[in-house]
């Protein structure tokens, strides 16, 4: 079906609701925020034991056009909002030295690709790496399904989470993880982990919110 006619049936709505586009430029000036970059100190005192460093472009408190981008990206499977998301993610990495870092998006257990059509790590991992010229490659392997994290408190995401990944290659000793969203960090930590069993010795996060 040619594209336009699938615009004409199934327009592209903004954030906000206007027509055309999926992000307009006022909507673009409301998403962006100050970049939230927590050490390893910050992280161990909030219980995230392996991860050592987290980035991300934006916080989602007082911000819900961010927190709509986030969802309709991937619950309305809308790829498309990643170029933007992207550019967040970017800019609150822009001092971030990756010299001899390879770039590992979070992986989603088949199911759940299945059912959304794409990894949205993956795909913001893909703007991302070019963007900076890091190797990425897909790590990681979601053994099982854990479900949605979201009604979950911060024990119970990480004991849900133990043991639902593992490494499908060689690890080499700098990883930065990168996702969409960090709220507890438990995903973030058991890739981490996983990570450093099988020979990391720095694991670092980069999202586009802070949850």
């Amino acid at each position: 079906m040619p594209w336009r006619l699938i615009d004409f049936l199934f327009p592209k709505r903004s954030l906000s609701g206007s027509e055309g586009e999926w992000v307009t430029m006022s909507e673009l000036t409301h998403l962006r925020n100050f970049p939230i970059v927590e050490s390893r100190s910050q992280l161990r005192a909030k219980h995230i034991r392996h991860l050592d460093r987290l980035v991300a472009g934006a916080s989602y408190a007082g911000n819900p056009l961010l927190k709509k981008a986030v969802w309709t990206m991937k619950f309305r499977r809308v790829p498309d909002l990643a170029d933007d998301l992207a550019m967040l993610l970017l800019h609150g990495a822009r001092s971030i030295d990756v010299h001899g870092a390879m770039l590992v998006p979070v992986p989603l257990h088949w199911s759940r690709r299945f059912w959304r059509g794409f990894n949205q790590a993956e795909v913001l991992g893909a703007i991302v790496a070019a963007a900076r010229a890091i190797p990425m490659h897909a790590l990681l392997r979601r053994r099982r399904s854990t479900g949605f994290q979201s009604h979950r408190n911060r024990e119970q995401r990480r004991h849900a989470l133990l043991g639902a990944f593992c490494t499908e290659s060689q690890v080499p000793r700098r990883v930065i993880l990168v996702d969409d969203i960090a709220t507890s960090g438990a995903t973030l930590d058991a890739c981490a982990q996983t990570l450093k069993a099988a020979g990391a010795q720095w694991v670092e996060g980069w999202v586009v919110a802070r949850g």
